[in-house]
């Protein structure tokens, strides 16, 4: 037995009543939802202090890596390392000088520090905030927080309207060691009520839609 089961078995052991799960029908019923799903995920984004870049439509499956090099080299002239997710195959396509590496090539989730960009794939994501699930990181996840930079790829076909929808996908569904919402770069306000970037995550957040 892990920790989180020893945890939750003593808290089973322990509780004195319990309550039926509220009816969340209403709420529901009465949840935002767009006719445009991709346009307003790529608001919420902006919002939250995110960018998002859209492919061509119809871009070919072998042009997708050609597209995020691109949007890499506009959004991040000075990138020196990049380490990329399975799904994502940029070889051949960056600047020589820029060291390019898979994550599956560190032995050590310690190892992926002081890389530049992180370039990975979300399931889906979330019109209502800006957020996509990102799960299947096994020892790696730290790649998502260490990185000082995020590309994210998303189908823009995968786009829920709201938070409701998401908690229904198969995906968060599923028995898995690890997933997370991310919504733009890592922030806080706590200091001086002041709003800054890149306090403990990824500086800056670029969701390339295609």
């Amino acid at each position: 037995m892990g920790s989180r089961e020893e945890i939750f078995e003593k808290l089973r052991a322990n509780t004195a009543a319990t309550y039926d799960y509220p009816d969340l029908g209403p709420l529901e019923s009465e949840a935002l939802t767009y006719s445009d799903r991709a346009a307003a995920f790529c608001e919420s984004l902006t919002e939250a202090g995110g960018r998002a870049v859209t492919a061509p439509a119809g871009t070919a499956s072998e042009d997708l890596a050609a597209f995020v090099a691109q949007t890499l080299s506009v959004e991040y002239p000075g990138v020196r390392s990049v380490v990329t997710a399975p799904g994502v195959d940029l070889s051949g396509l960056l600047p020589e000088e820029v060291k390019l590496s898979a994550v599956g090539d560190f032995q050590s989730p310690e190892a992926l520090d002081g890389s530049d960009v992180a370039v990975v794939r979300a399931r889906f994501g979330v019109a209502e905030n800006g957020a996509v699930w990102i799960d299947d990181f096994g020892k790696y996840r730290a790649l998502l927080f260490i990185a000082e930079a995020l590309v994210i790829v998303l189908d823009r076909n995968e786009i829920v309207d709201n938070m409701h929808q998401a908690y229904v996908r198969n995906e968060l569904q599923a028995p898995r060691s690890f997933g997370t919402f991310i919504s733009g770069p890592s922030k806080t306000a706590d200091i001086e009520q002041a709003l800054v970037f890149g306090a403990h995550g990824a500086r800056s957040v670029t969701v390339v839609l295609v």
